[in-house]
């Protein structure tokens, strides 16, 4: 059997909370016709985190993935897999440790891809604002007081394009997707379509999944029934739409997020947001890294 190739989602954490596999999960036969297998989180995530603890870093055995996709897969003929987890790279306190993001992210996404070696594997990622990503975070393991969680932090050494870097290095043969979580919103149906691999004119159910929590019900509905009366002819025009209908019925406790945070005043906010901004540029510029922007 000629082994599937493998979309692996890192997260990562904060930003998709599993939303792409439920999404996806909605159009498992749509997607089976064209060779794309979604299984359910619980069928692999167990069996692969035993796995990768059990080598602790070491080499997988010749038969490995042989057993992993038999154990994954429940059908023949998959021409592609896609998996997700957005502990792949660390777990929440592991996330930001000592100033740094995912300071292991290299290693950890090696380790895994090394668990397929015969099949061809692709990273998607979605990135998030260090302003509003480390308060998530912290508000997750809340080892102590904030002011305390980041002590030292150095706003210029903390850049997702550091992470980008390492994952790239340590899996040269492994093209990376990113995506910022602030746009994704805008650009869902394009996330569901790159990491399944299906064409841009293949329907997929849950393309609003995103947007419905941001936007009143009243909104989506008057949205459906204009996209369906009035089909954009391209994406720049679907997404010009969606930003009209965002404008006038978003929710505003949804898309405003408030920041009192102890030890961080507004200039440092800003500083991180500027530094986020240009950071995504440099991470445009990654040989084998594709950025999805709205």
């Amino acid at each position: 059997m000629q082994p599937p190739n493998i979309s692996i989602h890192l997260g990562a954490h904060c930003t998709d909370e599993d939303r792409l596999i439920k999404s996806l999960l909605k159009n498992q036969q749509v997607l089976f016709d064209h060779g794309v297998v979604v299984p359910g989180a619980n069928r692999y995530r167990p069996l692969l985190r035993e796995v990768l603890g059990k080598l602790n870093g070491g080499a997988p055995s010749e038969d490995t993935q042989d057993v992993l996709l038999a154990a994954i897969l429940d059908t023949e003929g998959a021409e592609r897999l896609v998996l997700s987890n957005e502990n792949f790279l660390s777990n929440h306190p592991n996330a930001f440790k000592k100033g740094m993001l995912y300071r292991n992210a290299g290693v950890n996404s090696a380790a895994l891809r090394k668990l397929f070696p015969d099949c061809a594997v692709s990273f998607f990622i979605s990135v998030r604002n260090p302003a509003t990503f480390i308060p998530a975070l912290h508000h997750i393991v809340q080892p102590g007081p904030f002011d305390e969680y980041v002590a030292g932090i150095d706003p210029d050494a903390l850049v997702w394009s550091d992470v980008i870097l390492d994952i790239r290095e340590h899996n040269p043969d492994a093209p990376i997707t990113v995506w910022c979580n602030e746009d994704t919103p805008m650009i869902w149906p394009e996330v569901m379509q790159e990491i399944t691999d299906i064409d841009a004119g293949v329907a997929l159910k849950g393309s609003f999944d995103i947007l419905g929590q941001i936007m009143a019900d009243e909104g989506i509905k008057r949205l459906r029934g204009y996209l369906a009366s009035h089909p954009p002819a391209t994406e720049i025009q679907r997404r010009r739409v969606l930003a009209a209908f965002l404008d006038k019925y978003a929710l505003d406790d949804e898309v405003e997020e408030e920041l009192d945070l102890p030890g961080w005043p507004p200039d440092l906010i800003d500083q991180l947001t500027a530094n986020y901004d240009d950071d995504m540029i440099e991470i445009a510029r990654i040989p084998g890294v594709t950025v999805l922007t709205a």
